[in-house]
């Protein structure tokens, strides 16, 4: 088992993600890098850390003049700029410099994190992704985009810096529970849905054994999901046209996750979000209805939700403003023309997102 794919990012560095199912290959990996002289610091949250930083320590210390471990408190809480500053105080305490590197250990928080301070710290340093959850291993880890949130708005602060590997051990996938697990493939159904309707479609067919985490399959599915990601990064690395379609569900799954102060996981969000797009799309005659049911249908068999309650329509909507895909006062919502194509639109009105979240919103009242 192992599969590598290089992203190669105009005016950027060239770096590889490397899918295999240990960490017996990570040595291997760094040394090319020219860790040899370098100090390594590991940047983990309080359970991830109890998992594999010293796993990890131990592997790479023999080719590494140094391995630090740095840890913070787990969870989206912590996503903030006030971790950052202890990130920094660690880092000039232990006197990392500009040739040493940053090890991203843990799921999106951590590599968002991570990322954002080796951007930052003495004007950028070079750090590597070992995400360990299936949201990171196909989505955040990915691309270069790091940040943090501000004041609870999600990832406000942030800049573009590239790994220099993304490195992907699926046996951590096992230690998931179901609902991180699932997490996950609401952006792994959101590649297919946005640009490959025969993957799409592949992952509907195999969700028996995608669910039983099978390892072969698993090793199929994410590969795919990453030269998805791989081919809209390397076209627009800085989001500037073709990368906003990554946004598919985004724009409501961020409000919701705001309105529902994080308790609800990033990827659940999101497949809400996808059902209102979907449901946008079908009223704009874009998709066909069976088309909407089909979509918004399939996220169940992945743990996902469709509905929700306890949200105040007129909040969320308030909250959509704030988006950071906001251009001009617009916001560049992503629609689908059908299954694998996906399209920004920036003429989606209130009323189109207000009767969409309507839509997904449960309270026990009948829609027509």
């Amino acid at each position: 088992m192992g599969k590598r794919i290089t992203v190669d990012v105009p005016s950027r560095q060239t770096y590889t993600i490397m899918i295999t199912d240990g960490f017996q290959e990570l040595a291997g990996e760094l040394e090319a890098l020219d860790i040899g002289s370098r100090r390594l610091c590991i940047v983990t949250d309080s359970q991830v850390g109890e998992l594999y930083a010293d796993h990890v320590s131990k592997a790479l210390s023999p080719y590494c003049r140094e391995v630090l471990i740095y840890t913070f408190p787990a969870g989206e809480s912590s996503k903030h700029l006030g971790t950052v500053q202890e990130a920094y105080r660690f880092f000039i305490e232990h006197n990392l410099d500009r040739k040493d590197m940053l090890i991203a250990l843990g799921g999106g928080v951590t590599g968002d994190l991570t990322g954002y301070a080796a951007a930052t710290y003495l004007r950028g340093i070079d750090f590597i992704q070992i995400p360990t959850t299936l949201l990171a291993q196909v989505d955040s880890s990915i691309g270069g985009k790091t940040g943090v949130d501000f004041d609870r708005y999600k990832n406000m602060v942030g800049a573009f810096h590239m790994p220099r590997l993304v490195y992907i051990n699926l046996s951590v996938l096992k230690t998931l529970d179901n609902r991180q697990y699932a997490s996950g493939m609401a952006e792994i159904l959101k590649h297919g849905l946005i640009k490959n309707a025969a993957y799409y479609e592949w992952l509907i067919g195999h969700f028996g054994e995608i669910n039983e985490r099978d390892m072969e399959t698993l090793e199929e599915m994410i590969y795919e999901s990453c030269l998805i990601k791989k081919a809209v990064v390397e076209k627009d690395p800085l989001e500037q046209g073709e990368r906003a379609l990554l946004n598919f569900g985004h724009t409501i799954g961020h409000a919701l996750e705001k309105y529902k102060d994080f308790t609800m996981f990033h990827g659940e969000c999101v497949a809400l979000g996808c059902v209102a797009a979907a449901w946008i799309s079908w009223k704009r005659e874009l998709l066909s209805m069976e088309e909407y049911y089909e979509i918004r249908d399939m996220f169940v068999p992945f743990g996902l939700p469709i509905t929700v309650d306890s949200v105040d329509v007129e909040e969320i909507l308030r909250l959509t403003r704030s988006d950071k895909k906001m251009e001009h006062g617009q916001i560049k919502f992503v629609l689908l023309k059908k299954i694998g194509k996906a399209v920004v639109d920036k003429t989606i009105t209130e009323e189109e997102m207000r009767t969409a979240l309507e839509e997904i919103v449960f309270d026990g009242k009948e829609r027509e």
